[in-house]
């Protein structure tokens, strides 16, 4: 395991972060032992944060982790996140303190080191998205964050960095937020500027806007749901982005790896290692379904970023049209 500095909190991030989320869900389906298990290998190998979100596993993944925590030496950093209901925003303030309280409650714990939002970024409020006015709007999402904080419930806020991309870069801009979990994968690079010829919703600027404002960056979906992992759909897979839909994602890793094949380990250590390399990157949130992912990851960190030669064959197959 190796250590990069999250952005402007100066805190040193493994980069791994283990993710409690649904479509891994190791700390939501799995007997206790298996959570406990996983739990304990990741901080064995380094891993020094969990990432999680208020509804996750209707809150089971929280639960998880504040049963477990007492067995777990060295503790590691906890983030989690809050979904807003966007019916009424004249009670958002009220749903923030009320899930950050039942977070905590959850998790056992008196704060977190990082707290965030977790709803899209659109143009306009509503069907579950949020605004830059009602994020960044005096007495807005962000104030209410601020206020959070100088009660001592957590260190540092966070967002997702999903939604429709202007949004969102104008959120990055403001520099009201010291992280976001960003969209970032082999199938998907266009964070960093990188637009693959077959599709899949345009990040670009994200990364840069992020390292402009001294961001800490967390890769998601590093893993394309499951797609760049393995060949067969597992059922549980949830799209988070535009141009996403699980059979497109399979259609683009059969492409992607009947070029690449095995050279570069496992098609899973593959995607990881190709994110590893990214120096605006300081953290890949991972779940996994079984012990034995968590190895096969584990391992793809042991061998570190792809090497030099990886960078023009991925440009040739990401220009190429699809199915040239």
């Amino acid at each position: 395991m190796f250590y990069r500095r999250f952005g402007r909190t100066g805190l040193e991030i493994s980069a791994l972060t283990l993710g409690g989320g649904y479509v891994g869900g190791i700390l939501v389906r799995p007997p206790e032992e298996v959570r406990l298990e996983a739990l304990r290998r990741a901080i064995a190998a380094g891993c020094n944060w969990i990432d999680t979100a208020h509804d996750y596993g209707q809150g089971e993944s929280e639960r998880t982790i504040g049963r477990l925590w007492p067995k777990l030496d060295p503790k590691p950093h906890v983030s989690t996140k809050f979904r807003l209901d966007t019916r009424d925003p004249a009670s958002f303030p009220q749903q923030i303190r009320r899930m950050l309280e039942e977070s905590l409650a959850r998790l056992g714990l008196d704060r977190v080191t990082l707290y965030q939002l977790h709803n899209p970024i659109a143009a306009r409020t509503g069907d579950g998205r949020v605004s830059p006015e009602d994020v960044l709007r005096p007495g807005g999402i962000a104030d209410v964050l601020d206020a959070l904080r100088r009660e001592g419930r957590f260190d540092w806020i966070g967002l997702t960095a999903l939604g429709e991309t202007p949004a969102i870069l104008e959120i990055l801009r403001s520099g009201r937020f010291d992280s976001a979990q960003v969209y970032f994968n082999l199938l998907n690079p266009s964070a960093a500027g990188i637009h693959p010829a077959w599709g899949g919703q345009d990040f670009a600027g994200v990364l840069d806007a992020c390292r402009a404002t001294d961001m800490g960056v967390m890769a998601i979906r590093v893993l394309a749901g499951g797609a760049l992992a393995s060949p067969a759909p597992h059922g549980r897979e949830v799209p988070i982005a535009a141009d996403a839909e699980v059979e497109k994602e399979h259609a683009r890793a059969a492409r992607l790896f009947a070029e690449l094949g095995t050279r570069y380990g496992t098609r899973a250590q593959t995607a990881i290692r190709f994110v590893l390399g990214e120096p605006r990157v300081h953290t890949l949130v991972l779940g996994f379904a079984e012990l034995a992912h968590l190895d096969e990851a584990l391992a793809a960190f042991a061998l570190g970023p792809l090497p030099a030669d990886a960078a023009p064959l991925l440009e040739r197959i990401w220009r190429a049209p699809f199915g040239a």
